[in-house]
């Protein structure tokens, strides 16, 4: 999907994707799995159906009669045939991602799913729907993207506060951490539909970063799990006392989700900021808000496990140890040296955003 230059293999890829995390979810998931992997293959495989009309209609229009990427850029579409296309891919991207209202499958699958399948939906699969609008939907139909941009901002602006208040309520962590997951990726939608080089920079950059802290969430709730077979905050509590070592990387990961400077969700996240203000003052002080919020119930979460008194369930955890502080000090490494020194990686997304833009606003100009 990532490597596709040709729009063929890249639905071939978008739907084979499906295939693993369905047998992962449906074989090792928790209660009510069966009910709940269906519910998230049907939205998917309709979301992609509408994507693929949209493929058949760019290769009808190819003179070349293929599936180059390039050549699809190419393209000569009017106002509405681009209106029609975005929708047609916008669907099937707001799927993946997902984005309100089209989210409603991510909650329960992070939740029923082992944290195998949850780390290839956040980490891998979320990101292949931001790839694809920043890959396939901008350069191919920027006037449609520009038609439908207050749109689309619109909902990623509801789906961040609707995931924000909904995550404040939340008594399981996993179920948290998905809310968590949806504001996150409301706020990177925001920065690509923003159209400009701080809101597209900082949506590359916050991929990676989300990638990182999100894998690191669920990580460190699966060795929780693992111990204590429980996902309720509220059975919780004491953790540190015990685990030392897994509380200082557990506030590290939390730290890099709630945008702390000097961490690797600081930099995506002013970026985004940026470009999510200079679009709109109001957008940007919703979303501004609801990363405040954020920051509450992700702390409340980390303070009501870690700390506080021990009970029956935590009086005996036993700290990190082998393989599980080798994937934990990675990641907290990583969070600590791209929000120390994100320069590389702002060079290299720099140049990559600016030939996008250039190549959609010279398309928009010939129009």
């Amino acid at each position: 999907v990532f490597t596709a230059m040709d729009a063929f293999l890249f639905y071939i890829g978008w739907e084979a994707a499906l295939i693993p995390i369905y047998f992962i979810c449906a074989f090792w998931g928790g209660k009510d799995r069966v009910r709940i992997n269906m519910k998230f293959f049907v939205y998917t495989i309709a979301g992609s159906l509408f994507m693929l009309m949209g493929i058949i209609y760019l290769y009808l229009q190819n003179p070349a009669q293929n599936f180059d990427i390039q050549a699809f850029y190419a393209l000569n579409l009017d106002s509405e045939q681009q209106g029609w296309i975005f929708w047609a891919f916008f669907i099937a991207f707001a799927i993946k991602m997902p984005i309100f209202p089209f989210h409603t499958w991510q909650p329960d699958t992070y939740t029923v799913a082992p944290t195998q399948g949850t780390m290839l939906l956040s980490g891998i699969m979320l990101k292949m729907g931001i790839y694809g609008v920043i890959r396939w939907l901008l350069p191919i139909v920027p006037a449609g993207v520009q038609d439908w941009s207050c749109l689309a901002m619109v909902l990623s602006i509801i789906g961040i506060v609707y995931a924000s208040l909904i995550a404040f309520t939340q008594k399981d962590a996993k179920r948290l951490v998905a809310y968590s997951s949806i504001a996150h990726v409301g706020l990177i939608s925001a920065g690509i539909f923003a159209l400009n080089q701080q809101g597209m920079q900082g949506a590359m950059v916050q991929m990676l970063s989300h990638g990182i802290n999100v894998v690191g969430l669920f990580f460190v709730l699966d060795i929780i799990f693992s111990r204590t077979k429980t996902n309720k905050i509220e059975e919780l509590g004491g953790i540190a006392k015990a685990a030392p070592q897994l509380a200082i990387v557990f506030l590290i990961i939390v730290l890099g989700t709630v945008a702390l400077p000097g961490t690797n969700g600081f930099i995506g996240e002013f970026l985004l900021l940026m470009g999510v203000y200079n679009y709109g003052i109001w957008a940007a002080a919703i979303a501004g808000l609801t990363i405040i919020f954020g920051a509450v119930y992700m702390l409340r979460m980390y303070q009501n496990v870690m700390l506080g008194k021990t009970n029956e369930l935590t009086i005996t955890f036993t700290d990190i140890h082998g393989t599980e502080k080798l994937v934990l000090y990675i990641i907290c490494a990583l969070i600590i040296i791209l929000g120390v020194y994100p320069k590389p990686l702002l060079h290299l997304t720099e140049a990559s955003v600016q030939h996008l833009l250039e190549q959609v606003n010279q398309k928009l100009t010939v129009k």
